[in-house]
């Protein structure tokens, strides 16, 4: 099956929404009314869109989208060049290992080899299948020994 991987647009929310409700890892997406999370999604996305400093791109099979990545492009005082910060990288389950995520993340380095940038970076969950398999080290990630990730929560 032919796997397209394109900039997102603003048509995409509700396909969005279904991929993201479908993944189960977010309860509060499951507690509330799709059209909550459409609205908070498209807002998002308004957000994302709005300027230069964002990307977000969709794979899709058949016109349905499949997974999805976003990309956050950080000025940073301390580096040569701009950083890229990947902030969402979700494919379906059932379109898994199928080197959807690999092609999204080449997207993503295509984009930030393209804007200069100095590094790209991630977080990514001890507890979740793409780290227990080592996703990002066989795309040739190195994780961070000595980074701590520190969340602080206001709402």
């Amino acid at each position: 099956m032919k796997t397209n991987i394109r900039a997102a647009k603003p048509e995409d929310v509700a396909a969005l929404t279904k991929l993201l409700r479908s993944l189960g890892l977010f309860a509060h997406l499951s507690a509330e009314s799709i059209e909550v999370s459409q609205q908070r999604i498209a807002h998002h996305f308004a957000l994302c869109d709005a300027d230069e400093s964002h990307s977000v791109y969709v794979a899709e099979q058949e016109g349905e989208a499949i997974g999805y990545a976003a990309v956050h492009w950080l000025p940073s005082l301390f580096l040569a060049a701009p950083e890229g910060y990947i902030s969402e990288l979700f494919v379906h389950e059932s379109a898994r290992g199928q080197g959807i995520g690999t092609r999204l993340l080449e997207t993503v380095k295509a984009e930030a080899q393209r804007r200069n940038c100095s590094r790209l970076t991630l977080v990514n969950h001890r507890d979740r299948e793409s780290y227990q398999r080592k996703f990002y080290e066989k795309q040739g990630w190195r994780e961070r020994q000595n980074v701590a990730n520190f969340v602080y929560v206001l709402k």
